[in-house]
């Protein structure tokens, strides 16, 4: 089961559970403090801790839950996973594309893919878990959007997205913040004549008016509403992502 556990004012930490065997994986823990709670209040230990980038909403709880969290009393040190590129304190496992990591524990593993963009370094995780694709990727791509260039360039991202908008349909998209609506609203502006973009906004809307989540997504839907992936080139995307960092609304 993959489950998101709330963070800061909209940063999902998604936990990759095995009930039957009392663990869970984390996915870019910033905060500790939910993370300790999720797991205690679920009777689990922390068998990993899955990184994608550097920024401190995904990096800041690494060193609290590998000293503190439960975990088998049989583990060493907690394994960490994280992008050979960048400096991130605690990474004991450094990654790189091509490389794949194993989570025996929890009945999974990954294949690594490099998605530098938003920083120099990120990387996205690709997988298969209950007999289910699925993609974490970090700030790269998002439902509806993709994250801010901040270390990287145009052409770098543009070629990151095509990587992930390569992968299977049906591939579950694991994205770490809930910006949907907001990339939608931006989405129908930029693209107001491709209906699947006004119709999945309505239903955007209307689960965030009941407070639910709006992930995981897919990379099919991605592929049909995700104005980013629907460029034709990267000066194309440049020109639109440059236009969103003005978006207002």
């Amino acid at each position: 089961m993959i489950q998101a556990i709330e963070a800061f004012a909209d940063n999902y930490i998604w936990a990759i559970t095995d009930d039957q065997q009392g663990c869970a994986a984390v996915v870019d823990p910033g905060d500790p403090a939910p993370v300790m709670e999720f797991l205690r209040a679920k009777s689990l230990t922390l068998a990993a801790i899955l990184v994608t980038h550097h920024h401190a909403d995904h990096t800041g709880g690494i060193a609290t839950l590998a000293a503190h969290a439960p975990r088998p009393n049989s583990a060493a040190d907690l394994p960490v996973f994280g992008p050979a590129g960048e400096p991130i304190a605690g990474i004991q496992h450094p990654l790189r594309e091509g490389d794949r990591v194993s989570l025996p524990e929890l009945n999974c593993s990954f294949d690594v893919i490099e998605v530098p963009g938003h920083t120099r370094g990120h990387i996205a995780y690709f997988g298969r878990h209950d007999r289910q694709q699925i993609l974490f990727c970090g700030d790269t791509l998002f439902a509806g959007g993709c994250g801010r260039i901040f270390e990287g360039t145009a052409d770098q991202m543009w070629a990151s997205l095509k990587k992930l908008a390569s992968l299977p349909d049906e591939t579950a998209v694991y994205c770490a913040h809930e910006y949907t609506l907001s990339n939608l609203r931006f989405a129908c502006a930029a693209r107001p004549t491709v209906p699947e973009i006004a119709h999945r906004y309505t239903q955007v809307h209307a689960l965030r008016e009941h407070g639910q989540i709006t992930l995981p997504s897919t990379i099919g839907l991605e592929r049909q509403t995700n104005p980013f992936l629907l460029c034709e080139n990267a000066d194309q995307f440049a020109a639109m992502r440059s236009h969103k960092d003005q978006f207002r609304g």
